[in-house]
């Protein structure tokens, strides 16, 4: 049995490779053709349509990351893709492709608009492992050139309610030397600004980036530019964590005095002044990464408050020792005798007296009390106290009675307990209501 198998037509698959051989060497000469030929009395001095009508720059954007964002220099960086197209009818030509990707040493033969970044403060091109440009040219004489750029842009920031503030980020670019009469820029229609997925800033978030085209007057003309702002809102974690938390928890440790007695004169003193010493050094370290600006933000106005109600503290406990604690606090006086009352002259002979005078009697084991003529009011005492009245001092050393005012309770340490805390509240309600409320962002605030 005879089986016949199929020769390869070898001769047919050779002269299809000699085929495509041909096809190819002949585009490439037609490309090569067209390349010598295309900048035959060529002028890139020249912009295209010389002497008419404008030409247009058709501009778009592609974001790769925001930032950082620097509150001291008011500045932020951008990584992006920065894409320019325009027609020049200069460079038409006909060739089996619709579009020509050219070297970049191409871009050294023809015109290209001189754009450059108006705010912008020390921009550079990626160069890493080549210049990162892209030229491409379509057969009706339109030019693409792209470019990956990292742009330094100024950034002028109102920091009144920082940190829960707002801000308009600009970026404007134009021609440098061409007016409006010679370049128009326009944002491209389809995608003018657009973000890469997933862009995340670590301290604010990206609210919206509006753009428009307009332009700008100088002493040479009128200018056409393109501007995009980016609208930003800051986050608040990490200062609630770092500065609002804390010092919340230093003003309410201040608090503690009210309840130790008023005879433990260091205990009290020392607190106060450690949480004092506490809060300014703890200010004076946060205002170091905080924005240089010479007038208060929200910030410092609540590290003022919280720094207010440490020192009130300190000085509510001044006013606790000078005016109701007297000598060592023991007073002398019989439960058994309402009528009896010392007089002295100083602290000293109060004290023989006291002493004198325990050694002799049976003390009652009921609380003292401190009676004002008819039982006065606590708002009347606190406002002698406030005063400094001495007669008021007097009526208290001749009316104590008892034994037991060594660990006595002040009345104004009484009204501390409460009227700190709820003034500390009612500011804060204050002032997060205040600053808390979402701030309106002007798009165009830096014409």
């Amino acid at each position: 049995i005879l089986c016949f198998w199929p020769i390869p037509d070898r001769q047919s698959s050779v002269e299809t490779e000699i085929i495509n051989e041909t096809l190819s060497s002949d585009k490439s000469s037609n490309i090569s053709l067209v390349l010598n030929t295309l900048l035959e009395n060529y002028d890139y001095n020249q912009r295209p349509d010389q002497g008419g009508q404008p030409t247009l720059i058709t501009t778009n954007m592609l974001i790769r990351s925001i930032g950082p964002i620097s509150e001291f220099a008011m500045e932020y960086s951008m990584d992006c893709y920065f894409r320019q197209k325009w027609r020049d009818e200069r460079l038409q030509f006909e060739a089996p492709i619709t579009s020509l990707s050219l070297n970049i040493k191409m871009l050294e033969r023809i015109w290209k608009p001189d754009t450059y970044f108006h705010n912008g403060k020390g921009s550079y091109l990626h160069t890493i492992t080549r210049p990162n440009k892209l030229l491409r040219i379509f057969q009706d004489g339109q030019v693409l050139y792209s470019m990956r750029l990292t742009i330094k842009a100024k950034c002028v920031m109102e920091l009144q309610r920082f940190p829960m503030d707002h801000q308009s980020c600009p970026l404007i670019f134009g021609s440098y030397s061409y007016t409006s009469n010679e370049i128009i820029y326009r944002w491209d229609k389809d995608d003018a600004v657009s973000l890469i997925e997933g862009l995340v800033l670590s301290q604010f978030d990206l609210k919206d980036y509006p753009y428009r085209n307009t332009t700008v007057a100088f002493k040479p003309g009128v200018y056409s530019v393109l501007q995009v702002n980016f609208n930003l809102s800051r986050h608040m974690g990490y200062f609630l964590i770092q500065v609002y938390v804390p010092c919340i928890l230093i003003v309410v440790l201040s608090w503690v005095s009210f309840w130790i007695n008023r005879e433990a004169t260091a205990d009290r003193v020392g607190l106060g002044i450690t949480t004092v010493l506490t809060l300014s050094t703890f200010g004076v370290d946060t205002k170091t990464d905080l924005p240089r600006v010479s007038y208060p933000t929200a910030l410092d106005w609540f590290v003022i408050m919280c720094f207010s109600f440490v020192v009130s503290t300190l000085l509510q406990f001044a006013g606790v020792h000078y005016f109701t604690k007297i000598g060592s606090g023991e007073f002398c006086g019989s439960l058994e005798d309402p009528g009896y009352h010392v007089t002295v002259t100083n602290d000293e002979e109060l004290e023989n007296k006291c002493r004198h005078r325990k050694s002799s009697i049976v003390v009652n084991p009921v609380p003292w009390k401190i009676v004002s003529k008819r039982k006065r009011l606590c708002c009347y005492q606190f406002s002698k106290c406030v005063v400094g009245s001495e007669q008021y001092r007097e009526e208290m050393r001749s009316n104590v009675k008892g034994k037991d005012a060594a660990n006595s309770v002040s009345k104004i340490d009484e009204l501390s307990r409460i009227l700190f805390p709820v003034s500390f509240a009612m500011l804060n309600l204050f002032y997060w209501c205040s600053y808390g409320v979402h701030e309106n962002v002007e798009s165009w605030k830096n014409d």
